[in-house]
């Protein structure tokens, strides 16, 4: 398992995709559509890959499948795992205005069991990898998405784990002893209002009541959108309270990093 610092791992990610056609990929990369055609994905995966290792489905903030959903599955390639990017909006929607992600996203919201559907079709896509193993099957959400794995924990989804980035924690059906079968990982912003402190604490209430193994990481002065190197940009952009933390981006990610080896 591959231990240099989150910015270095970035750093040669841009370097791959600056110089691809030139040096030979470490990752490869495949367009999948969803069994069923309810959807699309892009699987990724080292292609010297030979031994069974953890699948890690990826779901994306409000703007939708796009560079940064992307490439933070091909880090989890590039750390071992395979790692398929899902697409959960229709027609494969990719907002670069907050009024269209806000659109986008509440029409995902609305139609709670077309995204199970979507959700699922990527698991069995996992599945049926050669190296994934069964036992091992992750989720991990930013934004939207860290909404999105956590409802499929409440909901019971077979998974080993799930893990939310800035993701909404709110939920009209909270869990009860028993219900959720997979670990649970949140890492949070205290300074984010898009995800309030009581909904924090409700999550820790609401965790805690049902017996579920969980992790939270809450860090101080931290915004929305910590993990998205982007996010200072388009915070000033549209005015909104996004920021870049790379201290809180590294250690969430090392967090990840050993949540999905734990046994």
């Amino acid at each position: 398992m591959k231990k240099e610092p989150l910015m270095k791992r970035l750093s040669a990610l841009i370097c791959s995709l600056l110089w691809a056609g030139v040096a030979a990929a470490e990752v490869v990369e495949e367009p999948v559509t969803l069994p069923g055609g309810v959807g699309n994905g892009v699987l990724y995966m080292d292609d010297d890959l030979d031994r069974t290792t953890a699948g890690v489905i990826v779901v994306h903030e409000w703007w939708g499948l796009n560079d940064y959903a992307r490439n933070r599955a091909r880090l989890l390639a590039d750390e071992g795992y395979v790692a398929l990017a899902v697409n959960l909006y229709d027609e494969g929607k990719v907002a670069t205005h907050p009024k269209d992600a806000k659109a986008f996203m509440q029409q995902a919201l609305a139609n709670p069991e077309k995204t199970t559907a979507r959700f699922n079709a990527a698991k069995k896509i996992l599945r049926d990898q050669q190296y994934v193993d069964d036992a091992r099957l992750f989720a991990v959400g930013y934004c939207f998405g860290g909404g999105v794995v956590l409802e499929q924990a409440r909901r019971g989804n077979d998974l080993a784990g799930v893990a939310s980035f800035h993701g909404t924690l709110g939920t009209d059906q909270r869990a009860g002893a028993g219900d959720v079968q997979a670990r649970v990982l949140v890492a949070t912003g205290q300074a984010d209002p898009m995800v309030p402190a009581d909904q924090v604490t409700a999550l820790v209430e609401e965790m805690t009541g049902a017996g579920v193994d969980f992790q939270l990481l809450s860090f101080p002065g931290v915004k929305h959108g910590f993990t998205n190197p982007r996010a200072d940009q388009m915070g000033q952009r549209f005015e909104l309270p996004l920021a870049y933390d790379r201290q809180a981006d590294e250690i969430s990610w090392e967090a990840l990093m050993d949540f999905i080896e734990r046994p």
